[in-house]
């Protein structure tokens, strides 16, 4: 009877026991799955491997965004001007041909034309010649009205998101300056940056476009790195070096390629050394394309 009594002591105290360590370590699983998932690691860290580093590829995506940002700024500043210019220009016929006749609505486009004209200078201050050789070109003056527009708004719109007073009057190229001088604070608004690289490509694009002027562009030897095609361009306006295959994609996720059609990858002069060693191209090759004032086949 002791015995039988010392061995259900024992059975039960044996039972006791293994019920308290399943219970501690149901509680330890239970509490470092609680801290796995606070902390966002999930189980798939282990010592000795090193985690991602979300920061880096966020500060690499600005980056970026900020000097497509820089480019597309000076493109606009260099070009907007020249649609002043192009506005009412006086050119004549070529020699040696007659003089066309009048059209039946002549004077009535003229009228409409002159309205236009008035319209714009009151609402940009913009000095528009009267009707000359030639009427002023509708569709310049619509890009004219679109891109000033478009550049007070973005300007208004960065300084509230940083909370700054709203700016004083200026023309676009000022305005544009200004913009390009508050990039540092931008940099620490994602979201805002890619929205002011949009617009700032949009419409240094369509002022591109109404000028319809082409840039000088020059072959460059070498593949692209991306590609592999021979498809490298010097473009001296830009001093920079263009990969003009539509079709080039990366494989980095934060390149304007990945969701932009229109993107073509860019290398500036910084970078000249980096592209030199990846297409075979010499970098001598690539400064002497910029100075080349003649336009190659493409």
């Amino acid at each position: 009877m002791a015995d039988r009594t010392e061995g259900t002591d024992s059975t039960g105290s044996t039972g006791s026991t293994g019920s308290t360590g399943s219970t501690g370590r149901s509680e330890r699983t239970a509490l470092t799955a609680r801290t796995e998932e606070a902390d966002g690691s999930g189980g798939a860290h282990r010592p000795g491997t090193a985690r991602p580093a979300p920061a880096a590829a966020a500060g690499r995506t600005v980056e970026l965004v900020l000097r497509d940002i820089t480019l597309w700024t000076a493109s606009l500043v260099r070009q907007f001007p020249e649609l002043s210019e192009e506005l009412a220009p006086g050119r004549r016929s070529p020699a040696g041909t007659a003089p066309t006749a009048p059209h039946p609505g002549r004077d009535e486009l003229i009228r409409e034309e002159r309205r236009e004209a008035l319209l714009l200078e009151q609402r940009h201050g913009l000095s528009v010649p009267g009707h000359g050789a030639a009427p002023i070109r509708l569709h310049i003056s619509d890009a004219i009205r679109d891109i000033t527009d478009g550049v007070v708004e973005l300007e208004e719109a960065v300084c509230a998101r940083l909370a700054l007073p709203r700016p004083r009057r200026a023309g676009v190229i000022e305005r544009l300056r200004r913009i390009v001088g508050l990039l540092d604070a931008v940099a620490g608004h994602p979201d805002l940056a890619r929205h002011v690289r949009d617009e700032i490509r949009r419409m240094a694009r369509r002022c591109a476009r109404t000028l319809g002027d082409a840039e000088t562009v020059v072959r460059v030897s070498g593949r692209c790195p991306w590609c592999d095609s021979v498809s490298l361009r010097a473009f001296p306006d830009r001093r920079a070096v263009l990969c003009v295959n539509p079709a080039c994609v990366c494989t980095d996720a934060a390149c304007g390629c990945q969701d932009d059609p229109a993107y073509r990858h860019l290398w500036p002069e910084d970078r000249w050394g980096e592209l030199s060693d990846a297409s075979g191209t010499r970098t001598e090759e690539i400064e002497a394309a910029m100075d080349d004032t003649k336009e190659t086949s493409c």
